[in-house]
């Protein structure tokens, strides 16, 4: 059997960290709240010459060198993204030249927020089974800088920019204990568009200048209900991965999720019966970075000698729309 493999990652996070400190002298808040309620310190931020492809490329060829394959063999690049360079042409198109794939090969963005790495990874891995590609690079950017209002402390103290990347090949399954994507699974329920979503921007609400005064060009969220939503659907879909693959709970090496909130992953944790202990954090130091979140914090596991060959890893996630995924790789 023929399954995908991971086999380089990579990160790219901007050089300016704004800390809770900083964020202290622009709203009313402090350290300890937001510790508190969303055990975050720091995050990066962009600086305003560089656009998302800029990061996303960095990450990219950070993947590529691992996995000692050149970039312009890389015959399909995706990129999950909300806050790409422009609504047109796609960033992906941006990261082939800059990263100097081959002109002619596939490259396209998808929109599935804070999941849309994970929705990348189960779109690359089917493309890798069936044969039509051969390395497919998945990259999460996200530059959430651009669309945060500095003035909401509800909002501004989560937010922060980032690209994680995966070169994926397909190999064979290794027999009596298979290794690679084991399985994805990708959920959405369009009835909860309306508690996370930028409104203003599209076709539906063209920025104007009476839009752009109302603010609603920024991130909107109704916390209380995305914190519920997104406990209950990572955990069902965490569960969903497990189940499908006759696993346990126990059989986890290394849960590596979404990063958004420190109290949302303890909620996943009970839900599921895994250990916070084998919950891969690094919310503290670059806060919520959507789709660059899981990919950012797999290179880190990986780059810090956490993650062991053999390890079952599992992968959750959830975002605007609301869309949510999973996902289960044995190394």
């Amino acid at each position: 059997m023929i399954r995908s493999r991971i086999v380089g990652t990579g990160r790219a996070v901007p050089t300016k960290v704004l800390t809770n400190a900083d964020l202290m002298r622009m709203v009313d808040t402090s350290d300890a709240w937001i510790v508190e309620r969303t055990g975050i310190r720091e995050r990066h931020i962009l600086e305003p010459s560089l656009a998302a492809s800029d990061l996303a490329t960095e990450a990219g060829r950070k993947a590529c060198d691992k996995a000692g394959i050149a970039p312009a063999l890389v015959d399909c690049i995706i990129v999950g993204t909300v806050t790409g360079d422009c609504p047109f042409p796609s960033t992906a198109t941006f990261v082939q030249k800059k990263l100097g794939a081959r002109p002619g090969s596939c490259a396209f963005d998808l929109s599935a927020a804070c999941a849309g790495f994970l929705y990348g990874m189960s779109i690359a891995d089917a493309f890798l089974r069936v044969g039509q590609f051969k390395h497919v690079l998945v990259i999460g950017v996200e530059v959430l800088s651009r669309i945060t209002d500095w003035t909401d402390r509800g909002t501004c103290i989560l937010f922060g920019d980032g690209a994680g990347a995966v070169l994926m090949t397909a190999g064979d399954d290794g027999g009596a204990s298979p290794r690679g994507l084991l399985s994805t699974h990708l959920f959405a329920d369009g009835g909860l568009t309306d508690i996370l979503l930028q409104p203003i921007g599209g076709s539906r609400e063209p920025a104007t200048p009476e839009n752009l005064a109302t603010k609603r060009h920024f991130i909107q969220m109704n916390g209380r209900e995305v914190y519920k939503h997104a406990v209950r659907n990572m955990a069902a879909g965490a569960r969903t991965a497990l189940e499908v693959n006759g696993l346990k709970a126990d059989d986890v090496a290394w849960v590596v999720a979404h990063q958004a909130n420190i109290r949302i992953l303890e909620g996943v944790s009970d839900r599921v019966g895994i250990p916070m202990s084998r919950f891969f954090t690094n919310v503290d130091r670059y806060g919520n970075t959507s789709s660059a979140s899981v990919p950012t914090a797999l290179d880190e596991a990986l780059e810090m000698g956490k993650i062991k060959q053999g390890d079952l890893l599992l992968f959750a996630a959830l975002g605007g729309g609301l869309t949510w995924a999973s996902a289960a790789v044995r190394w």
